[in-house]
């Protein structure tokens, strides 16, 4: 059905909301994009740390990494990317492991040499002694795939912190991201366009939301001004969709993470950019040091954060959904009144959606709906 499109609003300055602000005023449409934090760029914001220079992923590390050609020419329209590419070691009982589950990791946990077929072998028969033909939560369906000597060295204790509870009481779902590999191949991520924005997330998201028909208001609350927003043809919600519905049917569970930053007088102080803490007794899941993001430039002086997860109360930031099955049925309520509203107000993002989605991800649903919107016209 076809629909009027001139003036738009959009809630949230995410990669979802900018994109989806570029687009529609690219074609012409004048939007108003608001957010309640003092800058643009949601989670994904970076900026220079005012003490040492190094340029400071404020909300935890954002690797921007795809395979999508089309979401990798468009970003690539507002900003250089350097070759950086993401490799993580854990911590294991005072030892250090290269991620993901490979044959580095598995040879040094096992103090052995096994070659690709011994370790793929090892990994299958340590898997079958659990007998799990059918996961029905985290747990399970971690042991049906790694064994569990892989899962007790680097996943229980990791994600268990992550996640505040025991991870038989998590759906086998969250899992499925933790591949095995039988090579020495460290590199974290399988796309082959990985980079860091050279100048920034915040000059790159500057950049984006540079077009003359985009007015971006921070500091502002939607909830506190919607009753004298201006007259709109649509309205694009991209924050809590529970929080939209005014929580009518319940709080959908998310986990949040508090960041401990510290500048340290030194150049370097792990020798790479994430070292996870696979062990109970760490009380924090990993430290972040934002210099190696950055490899050509020389620092005096260090950033890193050390990452607490926590459940949020309130209106604090949130980061990864929960998704349990009561979550599911909650939001199957939130996503059937969502419908309702359309077309004059639609939800979109990672906290509109209740789903976890990759920067990428989140620029290749933007210009979909834009694509979508624009064939409306």
């Amino acid at each position: 059905m076809s629909q009027v499109l001139e003036k738009v609003v959009i809630i949230g300055a995410g990669f979802f909301g900018s994109v989806l602000a570029e687009r529609l005023a690219t074609a012409g449409i004048s939007v108003l994009l608001l957010d309640k934090r003092p800058h643009v760029g949601g989670n994904s914001w970076s900026c220079p740390d005012p003490e040492s220079g190094v340029e400071e992923h404020v909300y935890g590390p954002h690797i921007f990494h795809t395979a999508n050609a089309r979401v990798w020419a468009y970003i690539n329209q507002f900003a250089s990317f350097n070759n950086y590419c993401h490799h993580v070691w854990a911590r294991h009982n005072g030892k250090i492991y290269p991620l993901p589950f490979g044959l580095a990791a598995i040879n040094l946990l096992l103090d052995q040499v096994l070659s690709p077929a011994e370790a793929r072998a090892w990994v299958e028969s340590e898997a079958a002694k659990e007998h799990i033909h059918d996961p029905a939560n985290m747990e399970e369906k971690a042991l049906s795939m790694l064994g569990r000597p892989l899962y007790e060295a680097f996943v229980k204790g990791y994600s268990e912190k992550q996640w505040g509870c025991p991870l038989r009481e998590l759906p086998a779902s969250i899992i499925t991201r933790l591949p095995v590999r039988f090579n020495y191949d460290t590199n974290y991520y399988r796309d082959i366009c990985q980079g860091i924005p050279v100048d920034g997330y915040g000059s790159m998201f500057r950049a984006i939301l540079q077009h003359p028909l985009i007015d971006v208001r921070l500091n502002t609350d939607y909830f506190k001004v919607r009753a004298s927003l201006p007259s709109h043809d649509l309205l694009v919600f991209t924050g809590p969709i529970d929080r939209f519905f005014d929580y009518r049917y319940g709080r959908l569970a998310w986990r949040s993470i508090r960041f401990e930053k510290q500048v340290l007088p030194i150049p370097d102080f792990q020798g790479n950019a994430q070292i996870n803490e696979c062990d109970l007794s760490v009380p924090y899941t990993r430290t972040n040091e934002f210099r190696h993001f950055t490899p050509d430039r020389e620092f005096d002086k260090t950033v890193i954060h050390r990452e607490y997860p926590y459940t949020p109360v309130g209106d604090d930031d949130v980061h990864y959904p929960v998704r349990t099955p009561s979550d599911l049925a909650m939001l199957a309520k939130y996503q059937a009144d969502s419908a309702a509203l359309a077309p004059r107000v639609l939800f979109g993002g990672r906290l509109g959606t209740y789903r976890y989605l990759d920067m990428d991800q989140s620029i290749a649903s933007a210009l979909s709906l834009s694509d979508a919107l624009l064939a409306s016209l």
